[in-house]
């Protein structure tokens, strides 16, 4: 990796230095840099709104533009998508330079103004054809059971790093003892993501030694339908109670999936 983006993402750990503002995914010569910025932005009223930055330095950059996902609980996906083609529109007027920091501040200071553009009300719309069209772009979603983790907090980050290489989004769910992995990707990368996940040391066993993962069920794998919701991260969620956890698929458009394959798991 090039002495620049080194330095860059140094002071980038540097600068996002708050709780959980910062958070490397994963770093290799060969596929670059991911990581995770938690920053807050202006919204339309005036509020605080809760941002989650994924950027992919790739092996090119700052030659090439980043990759750049946004997701905020408070965004429709519609206006996330908007705010994403913003950035990277930005991203391309600062091509061979540093721009990661310019970007963040640029949403920071323009959020409220991108969101109340006319074409974002209507982005739900002149987003329809490409979320209508995954499955023609062979987009897959699988949901695995994981049967237990002994050495939660190493597999949890392993889990992260594999999606985050892989361009995986989806959900890692913990409810009481059940353990279930929702990802949402190229049919490619999922199958290579199986075999990580089967073949790669991931857990300990019950004295203490690595060991691989030979406790792992595919409960459905299937084509991303016009109905599903296009996850815009991998994020590990933790749910209280079955009603929660059943509202994450009903968000997801995912409550077949939770009625044919979870609930007998939890019950």
């Amino acid at each position: 990796m090039a002495e620049a983006v080194q330095q860059e993402l140094s002071a980038l750990a540097a600068i996002f230095c708050g709780p959980h503002e910062w958070e490397m995914l994963s770093c290799s010569e060969t596929d670059g840099a991911v990581f995770r910025i938690h920053t807050t932005a202006e919204g339309l009223v005036g509020e605080d709104l809760p941002l989650e930055l994924v950027f992919h330095l790739p092996a090119g950059y700052p030659l090439c533009l980043p990759g750049v996902s946004v997701s905020s609980e408070h965004l429709t996906r519609a206006q996330c998508a908007t705010v994403k083609e913003k950035l990277l529109e930005e991203a391309g007027k600062l091509l061979s330079e540093p721009m990661i920091h310019e970007l963040v501040l640029w949403v920071q200071q323009n959020l409220r103004s991108v969101l109340s553009q006319p074409e974002t009300a209507s982005s739900s719309e002149k987003h329809a054809r490409p979320e209508s069209t995954a499955v023609n772009d062979g987009l897959w979603i699988i949901l695995l059971h994981v049967d237990h983790m002994r050495a939660r907090t190493k597999y949890v980050k392993t889990v992260e790093k594999w999606a985050a290489e892989l361009r995986l989004t989806g959900r890692l769910m913990f409810m009481g003892k059940t353990i279930l992995i929702l990802l949402q990707g190229h049919r490619s990368s999922i199958k290579e993501y199986l075999i990580l996940q089967k073949t790669s040391k991931v857990d300990v066993d019950s004295s203490g030694k690595k060991c691989k993962e030979k406790m792992i069920s595919v409960l459905s794998e299937t084509k991303v339908q016009p109905e599903h919701k296009r996850f815009l991260a991998f994020e590990v969620k933790e749910y209280s109670a079955l009603e929660e956890l059943q509202k994450e698929f009903q968000t997801a458009g995912l409550l077949q999936l939770f009625s044919e394959c979870v609930l007998g798991l939890v019950k």
